[in-house]
């Protein structure tokens, strides 16, 4: 089942269940697979990679706004930025732990033959490329800064 197929479903499961949190998120992600079917350029059916990618940028922008809310002191607003962040990750696949990136990142150290900061853009191509939806770009880049120190 297609991850707008399953999407759909939950939306009407959300909607008998008169569950107004579940419902934002996932009519969020509704919306951004549509514009993401509907861009220039794109086939009928989008990708599983693409589809991993909008989620991971609607999670992306969810925890930003919720800084900036927290900062602020609307705690109101940022209650309702993080849940729907929650139901956004549930949608992504399993994410690494840091130590889990760390051990993988040491192996990619080593098939690349980094040794030092500046060696740091082949790192973090080959890194992108295969933890791609597993793990945040941000955190696999501060591994690799603490790594190549």
């Amino acid at each position: 089942m297609s991850l707008s197929t399953q999407i759909n479903e939950d939306i009407k499961k959300a909607m008998l269940a008169r569950d107004e949190k579940s419902l934002r998120g996932l009519r969020a992600i509704k919306s951004a697979l549509l514009l993401a079917k509907t861009e220039k350029g794109a086939s009928e059916e989008i990708s599983e990679e693409t589809e991993v990618k909008v989620l991971q940028k609607l999670v992306k922008q969810r925890k930003e706004s919720a800084d900036i809310y927290k900062t602020q002191n609307r705690d109101d607003l940022y209650q309702i930025e993080i849940e729907e962040q929650q139901i956004i990750e549930s949608y992504l696949p399993k994410q690494m732990s840091r130590g889990e990136i760390e051990t993988y990142l040491k192996d990619v150290i080593t098939r690349t033959g980094a040794t030092s900061v500046k060696d740091m853009g082949k790192v973090m191509g080959t890194a992108n490329k295969e933890l791609a939806g597993k793990a945040d770009g941000k955190t696999i880049s501060e591994v690799v800064k603490q790594l190549l120190a």
